[in-house]
């Protein structure tokens, strides 16, 4: 299979099964709201040691979100409910409540719940209060700025990650430019996210590593300088490679998401033969269960 010449290997992308929520962060206006949202997705790339990956999942407009003010809904995704609970309340007391006139809501309804305002609500000293509307709950911290408002707890629900797809390209300009166009249309989509900085891995790994306490060490099948010294997946003209990985609800999120990436990747320059490839990342199936096979999910209709 070619894409605008651009050609498919016949592999598969391997995705493991996560946990997942969803917040939403409103503000004043948009601009402290993505302060705050841009915060809680800090050194948040990867489970390998970061524990969690996150990143905005799109911007919201004031009927939007449940205090109709602007506001972000960003998604946070880890491998156990347990490391959810544990680093959910960190990061909104850290990087929402301290951001000027920030409210943060549950952004997913489920049976299974994590703590919100129900941990954040000490800080109040005692002079904290809360309101119940229906079923949910929220409270009304007292801050410096006013209040921080922050719904008791929201929902988890079950969840996908590394999905992801390779592109091969003749240096890093060419590769980079592509790449950035994709991650551009993916951000455009809902409930996924490309948690790497700039939505982009210029590290792609492997499992395991000579060095035993590593879990996971560079891909040098992949890797442009190791050619000649490894046994190399990569053509003589290949001299840059990057890895787009996504996170997301469902697999059919995940396949648009690889299906809209990667077209995007293979046509934006045109004719000009700058990308060699596009491939994935897989370990034989050891990883995880679900399996995107590229020529398959490039094969189905949007």
């Amino acid at each position: 299979m070619k894409i605008n010449g651009v050609k498919i290997d016949s592999t598969f992308a391997e995705a493991f099964p996560m946990k997942a929520t969803r917040i939403i962060i409103t503000a004043m206006n948009h601009y402290w709201a993505y302060r705050a949202a841009n915060s809680i997705r800090g050194f948040a790339s990867s489970v390998i040691a970061c524990g969690i990956e996150a990143d905005i999942e799109r911007k919201l407009k004031p009927s939007e979100t449940p205090d109709g003010r602007p506001g972000f809904a960003v998604m946070i995704f880890a491998l156990t409910v347990k490391e959810l609970e544990k680093q959910l309340p960190h990061r909104v007391g850290q990087s929402v409540m301290t951001t000027p006139t920030t409210a943060c809501f549950s952004g997913i309804e489920s049976t299974v719940k994590l703590p919100l305002g129900k941990s954040l609500r000490y800080f109040g000293d005692g002079y904290q209060t809360s309101k119940t509307f229906g079923e949910r709950r929220y409270w009304r911290i007292p801050v410096m700025h006013g209040e921080f408002v922050c719904e008791h707890t929201t929902g988890v629900c079950d969840a996908i990650g590394g999905g992801n797809f390779l592109v091969l390209g003749k240096n890093a300009h060419h590769v980079l430019s592509a790449c950035q166009s994709a991650v551009e249309a993916i951000e455009q989509l809902n409930d996924v996210i490309t948690s790497f900085p700039g939505g982009i891995v210029g590290s792609g790994s492997k499992v395991g590593c000579k060095y035993r306490f590593l879990p996971a060490s560079t891909n040098e099948a992949y890797c442009p300088t190791l050619k000649g010294l490894v046994e190399s997946r990569l053509s003589g003209e290949v001299e840059s490679v990057v890895e787009i990985v996504i996170d997301g609800l469902t697999e059919e999120a995940i396949k648009k998401a690889m299906r809209l990436g990667i077209t995007t990747a293979c046509n934006y320059w045109g004719e000009t033969r700058a990308l060699c490839g596009i491939s994935a990342g897989n370990y034989g199936g050891q990883l995880g269960k679900h399996h995107f096979f590229l020529e398959e999910i490039l094969s189905q209709p949007d």
